[in-house]
């Protein structure tokens, strides 16, 4: 695999062609495909016809002399436009191309009798002394009648030892024969035809993989964060990332507890592109061990970020799943060389990370945690989100205050404690300190103590809360004499009917099962049954598509935050906690214990529902999503959404 720095190097040649169509020519259609480089603004139309459509793009060069040889029509009416020009970030694209097109080009019509005209590229008149943030770029404008097929090629000047051009049935046969490699890999390595999956479902799983892996990006720019030690938002150095991203049309962009769960499949199926991610990640760090944890990065991405989401605040976690991806890389025992060597590199930087969350995200007690950066608006929102824990808006206390206890953030710890002592007896470092640590948040029964609701019957946040809350719409009237214009519009506000006490949290959902998704109890924990008893309790968390994010009879089920905030983790099932789910039962069903029948049993019906449901929905609808509707299975919110939904596949192949 080509590194990024080397692609950034090479000179890049983009080439179309066009078969003639199939069928007589009906409609128009207009291609505009862009590519960078260039330096002054140019346009040209009607070119003369060659052999083949080769558009030279390099760093200047090409586009400097004018090189612009003409692609082969299909048909006399097809004409090509282009413009060269300089544009002041990606995101205002659009912005350039609207004000360089013209109506004053022409093409012949259907039946040749006549010339139409179309709207072309024609010029456009730069800033006299464009700044540093303008970079140059070549706009491409194709105009056809349709249908008609059109191959494009995007070629580097290192292709010089193949004869000749990746196009056409040389294309074809490269690609079906790396095809079939990625076939016999994928079986070699999945073995799900000998699980007994027909060949859709088998294609099902590798499409679910192989966008995974397409969804793998090179990202370069600065963050914008918010610290207590400056008064506005200052831009970070500029750093480049390579992760996947949970959605490439959607969310296009690194997230840093999504990426833990990425790695999960990714490192199957080639450990190296793991360790790579996980260096550009722990590269981001700050001095003090602080990861932002969304990486929108430059101009273009704050574009399509909405403006509250754009500031990172360096005091606000996100689960640290990098460990739970450490944890498989390691899980074996045996670590590749290449492995070692990036552990010794890491090692500073990772002890840094886990330091940063013991010293910003403790806890009022000892050995326990708070995920800070809770929304503090309790009149705006029925219950305040928690975005930092990746949740959002799972229900936590009613009212965010100094002594909140997180379960789910203490398990993640005790993860990660487990982690950092596995690295250290590797490496032959010392790490007493990890280890110390693993033993007290590992301790069943200070986790019972701290955390285990006996009137849920499940473990619980703490904090000062009531469950006693609704959304109602507040209108305010007129006073006497006021001019009712004046009167405030009305508001969908937060009513409390009963005051708030220290208590735990009554919300049985998702953060109820960490301590039993991290694999936290132990084999013979009597807390282990009862939560497996509510783990498959339909008029709570089961249901046949996977486990629902909040149990059906808690009273925040399903309800809405805000006016304009619909229920996202309250409800709906998600397949990131289902895949852990899923993985805890598998390692439990194996472990001498009391429940190992049950943890079984459980375990083969809970996989069949999520491959079921999650193959059944890819065939109606063509994708995977980012949640599923714990009534009726189908698939909600955004999609294609091929980033941690991918883990279907570790569940077919149960790797766990």
């Amino acid at each position: 695999m080509t590194s990024p720095h080397h692609l950034r190097k090479e000179t890049q040649k983009p080439q179309y062609h066009f078969p003639p169509p199939t069928e007589a020519h009906r409609e128009i259609s207009r291609s505009t495909l862009v590519t960078t480089g260039g330096s002054s603004a140019q346009n040209s139309q009607h070119l003369p016809p060659r052999p083949r459509w080769t558009i030279g793009l390099g760093l200047g060069q090409h586009v400097q002399e004018g090189f612009f040889p003409s692609p082969v029509f299909g048909h006399a009416a097809d004409r090509y436009n282009h413009l060269v020009t300089v544009c002041p970030g990606l995101h205002h694209i659009t912005d350039v191309v609207r004000s360089s097109m013209r109506d004053r080009f022409t093409h012949p019509a259907a039946d040749s009798s006549n010339m139409q005209r179309y709207f072309g590229l024609d010029t456009y008149h730069p800033p006299p002394q464009p700044g540093s943030d303008h970079s140059h770029i070549i706009i491409h404008q194709v105009t056809l009648y349709l249908p008609a097929q059109v191959e494009i090629l995007f070629e580097s000047d290192s292709f010089t030892q193949r004869p000749g051009l990746l196009s056409g049935t040389s294309f074809s046969m490269e690609l079906e024969m790396h095809k079939r490699r990625m076939e016999d890999r994928f079986r070699e390595l999945f073995h799900l035809e000998e699980k007994g999956f027909i060949p859709e479902q088998v294609s099902f799983a590798h499409a679910a993989l192989s966008n995974m892996l397409g969804g793998m990006g090179y990202f370069y720019g600065s963050s914008l964060v918010q610290s207590r030690f400056n008064p506005e938002p200052v831009s970070y150095p500029q750093a480049p990332l390579y992760t996947a991203v949970p959605s490439r049309s959607f969310f296009p962009r690194g997230f840093l507890w999504d990426e833990g769960f990425h790695l999960l499949l990714i490192a199957r199926w080639n450990p190296t592109l793991a360790w790579q991610s996980l260096a550009h990640w722990l590269d981001l760090m700050n001095a003090d061990g602080w990861i932002p944890r969304e990486q929108i990065l430059g101009a273009e991405a704050r574009s399509k970020v909405p403006a509250e989401f754009v500031v990172q605040w360096d005091e606000n976690a996100n689960p640290p799943t990098l460990f739970l991806a450490l944890q498989q890389l390691l899980a074996d025992g045996s670590v590749s060389a290449e492995g070692l060597q990036f552990l010794r590199r890491a090692l500073p930087r990772l002890q840094t990370w886990y330091e940063w969350f013991n010293s910003t995200q403790s806890g009022p007690l000892p050995y326990t945690y708070r995920w800070r950066g809770r929304d503090r608006d309790t009149l705006r929102f029925l219950n305040p989100k928690t975005l930092t824990s990746g949740l959002d808006d799972y229900p936590r206390s009613s009212h965010p205050s100094d002594d909140e206890r997180h379960v789910d953030l203490r398990c993640w710890m005790t993860l990660a404690s487990e982690v950092m002592a596995t690295i250290c007896r590797l490496l032959g470092e010392d790490g007493r300190r990890y280890e110390e640590s693993h033993m007290a948040l590992a301790d069943n029964a200070l986790l019972d103590k701290l955390h285990w609701s006996e009137r849920l019957g499940a473990y619980a946040d703490y904090g000062n809360h009531t469950q006693n809350v609704a959304l109602e719409w507040e209108r305010p009237r007129p006073v006497p004499g006021q001019d009712p214009r004046s009167v405030p519009p009305p508001r969908f506000i937060r009513v409390v009917r009963k005051s708030p006490k220290l208590q735990f949290v009554g919300a049985l959902g998702y953060v109820s099962l960490f301590p039993f998704i991290l694999q936290i109890l132990s084999p013979d924990s009597p807390k282990l049954g009862r939560l497996l008893d509510l783990l498959r309790d339909a008029d709570r968390l089961w249901t046949p598509y996977g486990i629902r994010s909040l149990s059906k009879s808690s009273p925040l089920f399903m309800q809405r935050n805000t006016e304009h905030d619909p229920p996202y983790w309250r409800g709906p099932i998600w397949i990131n906690i289902n895949y852990l789910v899923v993985r805890a039962l598998h390692r439990y069903s194996h472990m001498d214990g009391p429940y190992r029948e049950r943890a079984l049993g459980l375990y083969r019906e809970l996989r069949i529902n999520l491959i079921s449901n999650l193959y059944r929905q890819y065939k109606e609808s063509g994708f995977l999503w980012e949640q599923y509707n714990d009534q009726t299975g189908r698939g909600q919110g955004c999609h294609p959404f091929t980033g941690w939904s991918s883990l279907v596949v570790l569940v077919m192949a149960e790797e766990y």
